[in-house]
């Protein structure tokens, strides 16, 4: 649980963090306490606000952005009568494969069912389970009695406003992965019958949906007192993750696309038409910004390969650590990396380590490092790593392109991985683009929140936002790196083609 305190302007005038324990069950579950978040949300914002109260004094809207594809069934009280079910709990695929069977085989869901989800609503339910459309049938087979007793199924950022207003509503991108929506219209999004009658649960189990901007009402008053904000205190509807990040990157105009390396990654770009790319796993989706769409592509894992190279080669936990207690190790890497030539001294790395979701869906893709010899070090590797993600968004790019329709000339890059300016070089020589590091690029999901809350309370419009937001540097393409990435990237997607088969032989 994250919480700032934001100026209108952008500014982070402070920042406060709170960890939240992942639950994992004995049938393969993943799932998180929503009572753990907002004991979680009171903690960290009472901590925040007690060290500035003149700023706790002026705040004016409280916004959130979350997580999504999560699924919290609620009674008529509000009480969660369950764990939350997280976007990374697949319990509910059987369920979903059983409710939507059909003639053809696509993708295991009936080819009918599949027009129908992307002519109305831009996607269709990811049959590994991991969508509210699985978890609400999982819960209706599996967990009758909760059904039974449920009054809505809400997503995390649903159940945090309900919380703070006392209203059941979804955001239009909230409601989205429930796949029960009609997004033709991106100013009138609204439930479409015939997909609620398909997706098997009851319709008035279904909340009310609201535009991200949409003024909620006014804190309530109990939540008021226990942090001691002014009762006039609105509570702006906010969004889901990238959603919210779009807005916090500065990547308003139509075109201008952000890429967000965190865990994972993604690449989005606000557009003027809804469309869908079967084949890339692309698609623009309701978003913030009034009467446009944000093309989102998903990658599955990014900022996680680092992760995994901390956690598991340099400072894994058996005989060989000895001192693991380095304060910031991905600096530590950085420096590193710099020591070593574009090109990693000929050492590739593919990130697929648990799959991968576009430009390719593939469960069953993994991570490998090729070509190491007698001369390679771990600098080599740890170079490579990070060239092997950045030619992994290359990958990504050249369907975006074509979605959008123009060629791509600079992206604003923010996460935890934008703080890098090495990683920041390496992606504007292998991309072949200028980047545009935002500054404190970590922050981008809680500006995005507070500039929405700033759009719906009507002091600013999301047409000022480009002004407002700041960069820290912008990284141009070095043309002799270039060039070396262009062989790599050749060599990158040859790899894909000729390892697919035996990623699937060895991962079925």
């Amino acid at each position: 649980m994250k919480v700032a305190l934001i100026a209108i302007n952008g500014t982070v005038l402070d920042w406060e963090a709170e960890p939240i324990q992942l639950y994992l069950t004995p049938d393969g579950g993943a799932e998180q306490s929503p009572e753990e978040w907002w004991q979680a949300f009171l903690s960290a914002s009472k901590r925040l606000l007690s060290r500035d109260l003149a700023s706790a004094c002026a705040v004016r809207a409280i916004c959130c952005s979350t997580q999504g594809e999560g699924t919290i069934p609620v009674d008529r009280d509000g009480k969660a009568l369950m764990n939350c079910i997280l976007w990374m709990d697949m319990r509910g695929a059987p369920n979903l494969r059983r409710q939507f069977k059909g003639w053809i085989n696509v993708s295991g869901a009936g080819l009918q069912h599949v027009l129908r989800w992307i002519n109305l609503t831009g996607g269709m339910p990811s049959m590994t389970g991991k969508d509210p459309a699985a978890h609400m049938l999982l819960i209706r087979d599996h967990f009758p009695e909760i059904y039974a007793r449920t009054y809505k199924f809400l997503n995390v950022l649903d159940y945090l406003n309900l919380r703070l207003t006392g209203r059941f509503v979804a955001t239009v991108d909230s409601i989205l992965t429930s796949w029960v929506t009609d997004n033709r219209a991106p100013d009138n999004i609204h439930y479409a019958p015939q997909l609620v009658r398909a997706c098997g649960v009851e319709a008035d189990k279904l909340p009310e949906i609201v535009p991200c901007t949409a003024v909620l009402g006014a804190l309530k008053a109990d939540v008021a007192a226990e942090l001691n904000l002014p009762l006039d205190t609105q509570v702006v509807a906010g969004a889901i993750d990238n959603t919210a990040a779009a807005i916090g990157a500065g990547a308003i105009e139509d075109y201008q696309p952000h890429l967000y390396l965190g865990t994972s990654s993604w690449i989005t770009a606000h557009v003027p038409y809804k469309k869908t790319d079967i084949f890339a796993s692309m698609a623009s989706l309701p978003c913030a910004v009034p009467g446009r769409y944000l093309l989102t592509a998903l990658q599955a894992t990014a900022g996680g390969n680092l992760t995994y190279l901390r956690d598991n080669i340099i400072y894994h936990k058996d005989e060989l650590l000895q001192e693991a207690n380095v304060p910031d190790i991905f600096k530590v890497l950085d420096i590193i990396t710099a020591r070593v030539p574009p090109g990693a001294n000929g050492v590739l790395y593919t990130p697929w380590i648990w799959g991968e979701r576009a430009p390719v869906e593939d469960r069953s893709l993994r991570a490998g490092l090729y070509n190491i010899s007698l001369h390679n070090t771990r600098e080599d590797v740890i170079r490579a790593f990070l060239e092997g993600i950045a030619l992994n968004t290359r990958w990504l790019l050249a369907p975006v392109e074509k979605f959008l329709g123009r060629k791509v000339q600079s992206i604003h890059i923010v996460g935890g991985g934008a703080q890098s300016d090495i990683w920041c070089q390496i992606f504007a020589d292998v991309l072949n683009v200028e980047i545009k590091q935002v500054a404190e690029p970590v922050y981008a999901n809680a500006r995005g929140a507070a500039w929405i809350g700033a759009v719906g309370l009507g002091r600013i419009s999301f047409n000022d936002i480009p002004r407002l937001v700041k960069f820290n540097h912008i990284y141009e393409p070095q043309p002799q790196n270039v060039r070396i990435y262009d062989d790599r990237f050749q060599i990158f997607t040859r790899i894909y083609r000729q390892m697919k088969d035996i990623y699937h032989q060895l991962n079925p």
